[in-house]
């Protein structure tokens, strides 16, 4: 999805600016940039946002419907100014509480004051007042830290921000003729930008970012920072663009806590009837699947069984494009009843379940399964899942060029018990078969996959203090597109696992190989699809840039804390970035804030990449043994090992002349330990980790 808002701009109350050039060209026909608002249209529009602009209406209840930002530019009688517009530079009263009542309910609302504002005539003042902040009659001079000397220029001191990075890729703004900002006591507000030490007034805010109930303020005490003729100098466009951006997120904050879809099976007797069935038969089998006949289990089972066949028939007609797959599931379920309930076998149903033949968006599979759930239920119970397909077209479209046909992005319709964890994979190796199936497709659920990402996510925002650029909140906040962008994010890597100089094998792992093997091949793909979101971003792709915060946050917060530690290969991944991040200077963790410094991150985690494709271009030349030695000392590198690692006291404290498994099983279960932030992090963390189990939004 793209993120996109209605923004109002006001020209109907006396504004100084006017959003039209030939407007400005006759207001100002020497330098009509200095009375235009033209290229700050261009770059609201530019990020995918609709420009409306209000020449004579006043402010309303309808005439705010729908707008996401009003901006209100600054305005003043025609004796000061030229302007645009044939009513007042004052807003009347119905004009004040309707513009209060929409920020109320989560519009958001951007004002530009003026040094000296009083002598205007605008009454801005009292707006902005009712959100707890006001603009002097005072004018900021600074001049030893002016713009190309003036001192009435001042260059604003742009101080470490806590929750909203207003400041992201923004090094240098300059401000012309600015006043300074009075905020009430109490106000949910953050300064953005303030006047230098130097400056008189000095250390004054110039640009605050308010919370008011639902919706989110912006005042700044200047409106040339955004004209046509200042817009350009230093970092002033991308503060508009942080600006908007941050101010856009308000309707996703709205968003998040409405109500959720209430789906169908939820009154869906046939449903009900099958799940019910499923989770009395779940206490009756063993780890493998089958049923001893103790206690009268078996007598419990053959009631039961009928009522699964009977209730999958009675939903078969949900589902006709599965007919053959249901009627095997059924013969599969009767031939396990026949054999008393023995050990499972759902090799011939599994054959005939195949998603990826039908990619269509929206479509609907039942799968009904005896098999194990990965980072869920280890033992093989019988489940049910109702699962639908996430095909969109620009997905569609995007796959050819990542070409993976056994890839299915999927989200949760309804699910048994065994779904009520952690697991958010639907894989065939998990059901219970006689023997190894050829494996067409793999299923992701990218609505759980989200939903972990942006509880774990924002938890970790709010616990170490970390500013987050406008599109970063946005991807916290936005269900829809955090499975958009996690759909993207699995193609590409996905596919990565068969690119590269050493293929990766996904039975890595029973070959027992160190752990630290598979974290760096999940390592590796990951570093190449963020380096590919560049390419991406780069050719246009809107969602790209979303990949990179994802993959950040999801590797550096959720993925090192959730599970145990024993062999906790994706925790491992995420140290490893961490830790590299931590020492380019790209991150850091000071006064338990956590910062990052986001013009050196893409470079470092490109560097990182890096080095990782070389260890393994590397390997091709080496020995498994020798392969396995230089990948743990790169790794240890980074993350120190466990003080009694085996490993880390070097070759000759290793088994290298005996056979590989001897080296594998003087491996620790958790041979590189949490740091201190993790630690940290855990602790504070543990609750909201395990509360993610089973959650789908």
């Amino acid at each position: 999805m793209r993120l996109s808002s209605k923004i109002l701009i006001d020209q109907s109350h006396r504004q100084a600016w006017s959003v039209d050039p030939d407007v400005a060209s006759k207001m100002n026909p020497v330098n009509p940039n200095d009375a235009g608002y033209v290229r700050f249209v261009s770059v609201v529009e530019e990020m995918g946002h609709e420009v409306l602009v209000n020449h004579e209406s006043l402010f309303s209840a309808d005439l705010l419907a729908g707008i996401g930002v009003a901006v209100l530019p600054h305005a003043a009688l025609d004796k000061w100014e030229k302007t645009v517009g044939r009513g007042s530079p004052e807003l009347g009263k119905s004009e004040l509480d309707s513009l209060e009542i929409f920020v109320a309910n989560g519009g958001a609302l951007l004002v530009l004051g003026e040094t000296e504002q009083d002598k205007y005539g605008n009454n801005f003042n009292e707006l902005v007042a009712r959100f707890g902040a006001v603009v002097t009659n005072e004018t900021v001079q600074d001049p030893e830290h002016s713009y190309k000397g003036v001192p009435t220029w001042p260059m604003a001191a742009l101080p470490k921000l806590a929750s909203s990075d207003l400041l992201f890729q923004v090094t240098g703004v300059c401000l012309y003729r600015s006043a300074t900002l009075e905020i009430t006591e109490g106000t949910l507000a953050e300064v953005f930008l303030r006047s230098s030490l130097s400056a008189s007034p000095a250390d004054a805010p110039m640009g605050v970012a308010i919370k008011h109930k639902k919706g989110r303020v912006v005042l700044i005490a200047d409106s040339d920072v955004f004209g046509d003729d200042s817009v350009k100098d230093l970092d002033n466009e991308q503060l508009l663009k942080n600006v908007i951006g941050w101010l856009v997120n308000s309707q996703q904050a709205i968003a998040d806590v409405g109500a959720k879809d209430t789906k169908w099976p939820t009154d869906d007797g046939a449903w009900q009837s099958l799940s019910q069935a499923i989770e009395e038969l779940r206490p009756l089998q063993q780890k493998d699947g089958s049923i001893f006949d103790d206690g009268g289990n078996l007598e419990i089972a053959g009631r039961l069984l009928p009522v699964i066949i009977s209730s999958i028939q009675a939903l078969a007609p949900r589902f006709a494009h599965q007919s053959i797959y249901l009627e095997s599931c059924v013969s599969d379920l009767e031939k396990w009843r026949l054999s008393g309930f023995l050990v499972p076998d759902f090799y011939d149903s599994l054959e005939l379940y195949r998603p990826d033949q039908n990619r269509t968006n929206l479509l609907e599979n039942l799968a009904v399964f005896s098999m194990y759930t990965q980072n869920g239920n280890p033992n093989r119970n019988l489940e049910a899942v109702i699962t639908k397909t996430f095909w969109p077209d620009w997905l569609a479209k995007i796959e050819t060029r990542y070409q993976n046909p056994s890839f299915i992005p999927i989200e949760f319709v309804a699910f048994t018990k065994g779904y009520d964890t952690n697991c958010a994979t639907l894989f065939p190796e998990t059901v219970a078969v006689r023997e190894v199936n050829t494996y067409y497709w793999g299923g992701i659920f990218c609505d759980r996959e989200a939903a972990r990402f942006r509880r774990v996510s924002r938890s970790a925002q709010e616990l170490l203090d970390i500013p987050l650029p406008p599109d970063a909140e946005a991807l916290v906040l936005n269900q829809d597109l955090a499975k958009e962008t996690f759909v993207l994010w699995d193609l590409i890597h996905d596919r990565t696992h068969s690119k590269g100089d050493l293929p990766f094998d996904p039975f890595m792992i029973k070959q027992r190989m160190p752990f630290w093997m598979y974290a760096l091949e999940e390592l590796r793909c990951d570093l190449s699809t963020f380096r590919e979101s560049i390419t991406l971003e780069n050719g246009g792709d809107h969602r790209a840039k979303f990949i990179r915060y994802a993959i950040l946050f999801d590797r550096l917060f959720r993925f090192p804390i959730t599970g145990d530690r024993i062999r906790n290969y994706d925790g491992l991944g995420g140290q490893i970035v961490f830790a590299h991040l931590h020492q380019s200077g790209a991150l850091s963790w000071t006064d338990n804030r956590l910062s990052f410094d986001w013009k050196l991150v893409n470079n470092s985690v490109v560097e990182l990449c890096q080095a990782v494709e070389a260890l393994y271009r590397d390997g091709i030349n080496r020995s498994r043994q020798s392969q396995w030695i230089a990948a743990y000392d790169f790794v240890a590198g980074l993350v120190p090992p466990h003080p009694a690692s085996n490993w880390s006291k070097g070759t000759d404290s290793l088994p290298t002349s005996g056979e590989l498994r001897e080296m594998v099983n003087l491996v620790l279960d958790d041979e590189f330990p949490l740091n201190v932030f993790y630690e940290t992090l855990n602790r504070n963390l543990r609750e909201v980790i395990d509360s993610t189990a089973g959650i789908t939004s």
